[in-house]
């Protein structure tokens, strides 16, 4: 069993196909065919089911596939501590990004600084869902993720506060309030933006024994915006998501009832975290001093 081995069952098992492995690893498929085939020789079990141009993990090859992920996350880890006796002149750092308050307004500020300091640490970017960059923390396919907070599964980081806000129509009767009720949300038509903290929004209007008139979800903030500009819906978003040029076409307003939700970052365990990993969680906290530390 070779780490090289373990690198394409895993590319395999994440893009579902021989071909596609092939061409992100730049080698034939026939390569990949006979590593897998090698593989699955030695360990006694079908790891992948193939069916025409389709394939599928076995049960035995989903268990097997977190434990391949979990060595060649050591193996990086190993490589990167070697990398930072060296002064971390080589290493790669895998980060996993949700939405616009961590790819457009946290993200851009702390790689400026990282790659300034560590011109040599190749950075991959992964954008998803809040709930995305969590299961990929799970199944080790990034180092670190910007995720809402608290999070107990994970070691975490905390960076800032953000806060929800009412966004409406600029004609809208309640754009003229200094704040807003979520009762007074649950009045018109409301927009849910699905590809955010969808969950959370729930949860607010839950808690307070309310029920929003969801008459659209949309799967981008882009759209939730063009739905309230063209006056067909309220919605609920993070103030951090908005864009910063001003629109006129609607406004934000704070709640009545203020509500905060905390912005941080999360690794599967510090103890395991490579040397890159931990010197871009200490350049973000560099950069947020208001942070409350680890957990």
């Amino acid at each position: 069993m070779t780490l090289t081995q373990l690198e394409i069952f895993s590319l395999v098992a994440e893009l579902r196909g021989f071909t596609t492995a092939a061409s992100r690893l730049g080698i034939t498929q026939s390569a990949v065919s006979h590593a897998i085939k090698a593989l699955e020789q030695e360990l006694g079990v079908e790891l992948i089911r193939r069916h025409q141009a389709q394939v599928e993990l076995s049960d035995i090859g989903q268990q097997l596939l977190l434990r391949a992920r979990t060595m060649l996350g050591l193996a990086a880890t190993m490589h990167q501590e070697a990398a930072d006796a060296r002064g971390m002149k080589r290493g790669t750092l895998r980060i996993g990004s949700f939405g616009p308050t961590s790819s457009m307004k946290l993200l851009p500020a702390i790689l400026a600084e990282y790659r300034s300091r560590y011109p040599g640490i190749e950075v991959h970017i992964d954008e998803g869902p809040d709930r995305q960059v969590v299961q990929w923390l799970e199944e080790r396919r990034i180092d670190v993720g910007f995720v809402v907070l608290p999070q107990e599964r994970f070691d975490t980081f905390a960076l800032l506060q953000d806060q929800w806000v009412a966004l409406l129509p600029a004609q809208h009767p309640l754009a003229n309030e200094s704040a807003v009720s979520l009762a007074q949300l649950c009045v018109d038509p409301f927009v849910l933006t699905e590809a955010g903290s969808a969950e959370l929004v729930t949860r607010l209007f839950h808690q307070a024994g309310l029920s929003p008139n969801i008459r659209y979800r949309n799967s981008q903030l882009l759209s939730t915006l063009e739905t309230v500009a063209r006056a067909e819906a309220v919605s609920l978003v993070a103030e951090l998501a908005l864009p910063t040029m001003h629109d006129p076409r609607y406004v934000r307003r704070p709640l009545t009832q203020p509500a905060k939700r905390q912005i941080g970052m999360a690794v599967l365990d510090r103890r395991q975290s490579s040397p890159a990993t931990l010197a871009f969680i200490e350049q973000a906290q560099r950069l947020y001093p208001r942070s409350q530390g680890a957990k």
